[in-house]
Formats: C-alpha cells, structure tokens, sequence
C-alpha cells in the first residue's frame, strides 16, 4: 500500500547544483521547504552559516531532513545526536545528480516512503535497506497516518518472525487492514497482529494496531474546567471498553472554537480538534439519542457531543458511547465503520499569523516566521512583499493588493481564517511596527465579530527596517532612542511636531520611518529644523534605502548638510543623539552611540564588565 511521504521535510543544499535538485524535490513533497548553506547557493527559503549545527537543531526538532550531499556530512553531523530510533525522523542523503537516494535514519518512520517519492522525482533509485521494507514491502513500525501502535516493543518479534518464515496470523476486529496486506498471514499462530478499537490488553504474543476509527464528540460550558473534561472523556472510553488510540479526532460546535478547555484536550489525546456549524448538528437530531430543547435554545441544535461525534462518523456510523454529563461538560462517542480521515471532517478553526518579513532578503527573515509561511494555506500581502518572498510561498494561495490597501487586506485576512483557513497575513519589516498587526486588532476591537473572535491569532516579529538599517551603520541604537513617523496621512502633523520637540528635548536617538513620498515634500525639511534647534548641526546621521533589498543604500551625513532629494518611502533615516560618534576605520565608516556617557570616571575590565559609580555593570 503506498501511503503519503511525512511532510515537512527540510530539503538541504551546498552547493548551486545541488540547490537546484532541491528545489525540484521540494516542489514534489508535501509541505517541504528548501535550505542553503550561506554564500555557496543564493535563492533558498532557509540560508545557514553552520552546516553541522544546522542539521543538529532540525534533527532535534524532529524535521524529517533531506540532504543533497554526501551521506558522510549528514553522519558526521548527526551521530553525537543519535540515541533512541524510535524517536529519530528520517534523515536522507541524496547525491546532486539525484540517481541515489539513501534513507539514513528513520527508515520505519517515513524514511524509506520519502526515499521512494524522492526517487520518483529525481528519476534515481531508493536504496530502501531496511530488512522489513525492503522483504515485507512494509514497515511494521510505520502504519497508515491516524493508526497508533498499543505495544511498539512488540514490532521487533513480530517483524523477526515474519522475516524468519515462522507463522503470525492476522486479527483484524475493526478497521481497514488492507496496508498489511503484502504478509502473508496464517490461519493459526501463537504470534499475532492484532487491528482494533477496543482498549486491547497489550498482552505478549500480540502486536496491536488501533485504527483511527472513534469521534469524541464534546460540550462545555464557557470557561470549563479542562480537567473535568479529560476525566469525562477518559471515564467514557474506559466504560465503554474502547482505546483513546483508536480516536481520530475530537469534535464539537464551532462556537467552542476558542475554548480553552477543548484545545488542552485535544492536545493531551494528540488529536485534532474539528468543529460543526449549528445546522450542521441540527441535521443529526433524528440520530440523537438524547436530544435536548435547552441546548437547542443556546446553541441551535438539540445535541452538541452526540450530534457532533455522528456528524464526524458519517452516515453509516454509529453511536456507541451516548451523552454523559459532568458539572460543566459533556462528551459522547462515535464509531465509523472505516478510517476516518480527520482533515475531511468538520473544519478546523481558522489561524491567522501577521508576520514580519523583515527587510525583505531570506537570511535576514526569523526561522519562525520560515515556519509559519511553510505551514500556511495561504498569504495575503501587498505585492511588492510577495514578490520578495519569492520560493517561500511558492505553490501557495496568494491575494495580492496594492499599496494603501492595508484594511482591506486585514479584513480579508481576518474573514478567511474565520472561514478556517490558515492565513499568513505579511508585512515588511516587524508587523507590529507602523505595521498590519495593530490594523488587526483595531478591526477585532471595533467590529467585535463572534467568527473573528474565534480565530487562532498570533503575531510573530520580524527584523525591523530601524534594526535592519541600525546594524549596517554600526550600533547607532546603542542607548536610549525613539522611532516617529513623519507621515500626517493618520496623525496631524501637530502631534508629530510636539513629539519631535520632545524627542529633540530629551536627547534621544531618533529614527524617522516613512520620512517622505511623492506628495510629503515639506514634513522633513521641517523635523529637520526642529532637531535643529536642539542639537549641533554636526550631528551624525544615516540615510538607509531598500535596505536589504536590491539597491541598498547607507549614506552619512551631518544634520546641517542632509539633502531631502532622493529620499522617499522606502527611505529610513537615524539622527545620532549628541553623543553619538562617527568613526572611520580602514575603508569603513560607523555610527555608533555609547551605553554609558560619564566615559571618564569608567574603566573597561574585559569580560568582568564596566566598573563606574554605580559598581559593576553587565555589558550585554
């Protein structure tokens, strides 16, 4: 039985040659997303600088790893790492011209499937080595996705017997076993698969599967107790002689989308949780066995546990485990005559991630923000950003709009994850900087919708244009600094001239975003004279454009000669404090601005950190 490569796999390239062979393999897997070792290929979604540290961190995080290298680079890497197999994820190498494929680690886990995929692609050849693989033509150690093993240690004498030519007989109780169907069984035999629901005593002589074949249907009050709930759900399983491994899913209505106590559920099964709309349990009221007139009051169905679990089965499942009640929470349980695949079921509750991109170059981009653009549905953006994330969006969803068009992207944003979908919304640089993220919450704040509300939201940071531009000038935001717009399209420019007053005032560092456009001709000239009128005209400043993108620009330049020409939108200046210093060393100039000012009372003791009037100081 062919079944579907592990997805997310990190494919990881050297050289040029080989990234172009990674890109086309990760075209071909599931979820896959390219890695480059920084300045020997251009144009991956993931550059690193340490190749053995890089590989050591995905290993660790259980990142099924392709490399297209040699097979020594991965071992020499990985082999500090190795301990247990049965946590490992696959690890392949696969040489640049793509005619070998060799599953390292992992074999039984995925690996020898992603060896014959990659194959497939490269058009190589999978040397599969693994003894069950390669004489079974399965792995009894990797079943269908949804199946759980009750007894892992009993895979090793069941796969040795079978290897050996001694009888093992199949009891299939529940569920598809077709996957097993490359052994062939026998009628009678003191060892045993065994494929069921029901809570098998793992006892010795069996290996057990449980296939994915219950629906945990659940209801709760707003706030429960998630501990109630676990316990309820466990009492029913137990009850009912069923396995929590034979559990595909949990499911409920999806106005309990954002409830606490069903996610940590879902969570401590290691299932997903779907949810139903209320018409949709509505159309299960002639199945309920316990239908209710109060719960159709609140909800808009007769049975939220019940008609959720029957919804989730399908029509040819059934009931086996009816409503049972707890203090503030419900549960009930279904069976399907089949595997149920939990991704077809219900929907799952929509997520949407505002992300930071960063100045715009891959490396410059947070591996979690990598992540979360890997994992997306699709992204929703100004174009311009897009186009900057080049293969890291690739094969994705993707709604474009043009600049000024920031509330309707959020809202578009905000209406798809609601419809269950996961949404990257990206901005450049750090999202919560003059950025989409605060635009989300307002809309949030003031439309106060329910399926809004409901949606799974997170912020992640990216490099902001101020660090970005701050880093190629030296440490200019080395003490106390502020950031202003100087753009009056959403603030009147009297507020922005009272707080550059007292930004000049108080001596801080001064970062100017969005300094001027074709249209905002004069508001810098004007910032510029009253920073003027409060520190020497000498005053160091950086003049970044397109900073990290093609065309980048740093320029110094004093605060009486800054030309305004040439500067606009894609333009970010830094105005030095009065301490702030110019330095030239060598071919390169820097700005930096000291942490501490009394420098004449301190003495520099190395690592011990900087002894002055107030004692020992960290430096960090």
């Amino acid at each position: 039985m062919s079944r579907r490569p592990r997805d997310g796999a990190a494919v990881l390239a050297l050289t040029a040659q080989g990234l172009g062979l990674a890109r086309r393999l990760a075209a071909a897997l599931p979820g896959a997303h390219t890695h480059r070792l920084a300045g020997r290929a251009d144009g991956a979604e993931v550059s690193f600088h340490d190749t053995a540290g890089h590989l050591r961190r995905l290993f660790a995080e259980g990142v099924p790893i392709v490399g297209v290298c040699a097979a020594g680079i991965l071992i020499r890497a990985l082999a500090p790492g190795l301990a247990d197999k049965r946590r490992e994820p696959p690890v392949l190498a696969v040489s640049e011209d793509g005619a070998a494929v060799v599953p390292l680690l992992g074999g039984d886990h995925g690996a020898n499937d992603l060896a014959r995929a990659i194959a497939a692609a490269s058009g190589g050849t999978a040397a599969v080595t693994t003894a069950g693989a390669a004489r079974l033509g399965l792995s009894l150690e990797a079943p269908p996705p949804g199946w759980r093993i009750a007894n892992p240690e009993m895979v090793k004498p069941v796969t040795a017997a079978l290897l050996a030519g001694e009888p093992v007989r199949l009891e299939a109780e529940a569920g598809a076993a077709e996957w097993l169907s490359p052994i062939r069984f026998a009628a009678a035999a003191d060892l045993a698969v065994r494929v069921t629901d029901r809570a098998a005593d793992a006892a010795r002589g069996a290996l057990v599967y449980h296939p994915p074949l219950l629906a945990v249907g659940v209801g709760c009050e707003r706030g429960a107790d998630a501990d109630e709930l676990r316990r309820l759900v466990e009492a029913a399983l137990a009850d009912a002689g069923l396995a929590a491994g034979a559990v595909a899913c949990l499911v409920t209505i999806d106005l309990k989308m954002d409830e606490a106590a069903v996610h940590e559920l879902a969570a401590a099964l290691d299932r997903p949780v779907r949810f139903f709309t209320p018409a949709e349990l509505e159309a299960e009221t002639p199945r309920l066995e316990t239908p209710s007139k109060a719960v159709f009051r609140e909800t808009g169905c007769h049975g939220v546990a019940e008609g959720a679990a029957l919804a989730a089965v399908g029509a040819e499942g059934v009931l086996v485990a009816p409503k049972r009640k707890g203090a503030r929470t419900t549960c009930a349980i279904a069976r399907a005559p089949a595997p149920i695949d939990a991704a077809a079921v219900g929907r799952a509750r929509g997520r949407l991630l505002v992300l930071g991109i960063g100045p715009g170059e891959a490396a410059a981009r947070t591996p979690a923000v990598t992540e979360a653009l890997r994992q997306a549905d699709e992204v929703i953006g100004y174009g311009r950003y897009l186009d900057l994330l080049g293969d890291a969006i690739a094969g994705k969803a993707q709604h474009r709009s043009p600049v000024g068009a920031e509330a309707a992207r959020a809202r578009r944003a905000l209406d798809h994850a609601a419809a269950g979908r996961r949404v990257a919304l990206v901005s450049s640089g750090d999202a919560g900087i003059y950025a989409l993220a605060s635009l989300v919450f307002e809309l949030i704040d003031g439309a106060d919708r329910a399926d809004w509300n409901r949606v799974q939201l997170e912020v992640l940071p990216g490099v902001s244009a101020l660090q970005a531009a701050a880093a190629r000038a030296g440490a200019p935001l080395g003490h106390d600094f502020c950031a202003l717009s100087l753009s009056d399209l959403m603030t009147p420019w009297e507020t922005i001239e009272r707080r550059l007053r007292a930004a000049a005032d108080g001596d801080f560092v001064v970062a100017l975003f969005n300094p001027a456009s074709a249209r905002r001709r004069t508001q810098l000239t004007r910032a510029r004279e009253i920073l003027l009128a409060a520190r020497a005209a000498a005053t160091p400043v950086v003049v970044a454009r397109n900073v990290g993108r093609p065309g980048e620009r740093i320029t110094f330049t004093t605060l009486g000669d800054m030309e305004t020409d040439g500067i606009d939108m894609l333009t970010l200046i830094i105005v030095g404090s009065s301490h702030s210093r110019l330095i030239t060393r060598g071919h390169r100039q820097w700005l930096y601005t000291p942490r501490g000012y009394d420098a004449g009372n301190r003495e520099w003791k190395g690592d011990k950190g900087m002894i002055g009037d107030g004692g020992i100081k960290n430096h960090v």
